[in-house]
């Protein structure tokens, strides 16, 4: 069955860096777009970026765009996300999913299998 496990969460001071990491398994890669959801405490489930089958064309949140870089390495079935000059409001947990097709979306109801999260700790 289809996994997503992501890694690369932990905690770090306002103006740093972490790279998180969504190892995908039993599934063609290549065939989905994919995509990146943080939830904060309190608050709903919220879109951070998402990436098509093959790379070329991403979406950011505005909240994180300049800030963040979504990739993906279809070799490795990875798909990643740098995050630079964090701040404390990007405080979550962080979700990788699979898009129900190829095309990219923005909105949850766009994906159907979501990894465990992994948690991300900014501190001012």
């Amino acid at each position: 069955q289809v996994q997503l496990v992501e890694s690369g969460g932990g905690s770090v001071q306002a103006g740093g860096s972490l790279r998180l990491s969504c190892a995908a398994s039993g599934l063609t890669f290549s065939n989905y777009a994919m995509g990146w959801f943080r939830q904060a405490p309190g608050k709903e489930r919220e879109f951070v970026a998402t990436i098509s089958r093959f790379g070329s064309t991403t979406y950011y949140a505005d909240s994180v765009k300049g800030r963040f870089t979504i990739s993906r390495d279809n070799a490795k079935n990875t798909v990643y996300l740098q995050m630079n000059s964090l701040k404390p409001e990007d405080t979550a947990v962080y979700y990788c999913a699979r898009a129900k097709g190829q095309l990219t979306s923005r909105i949850a109801d766009g994906y159907d299998y979501w990894g465990q999260g992994t948690q991300v700790t900014v501190s001012s």
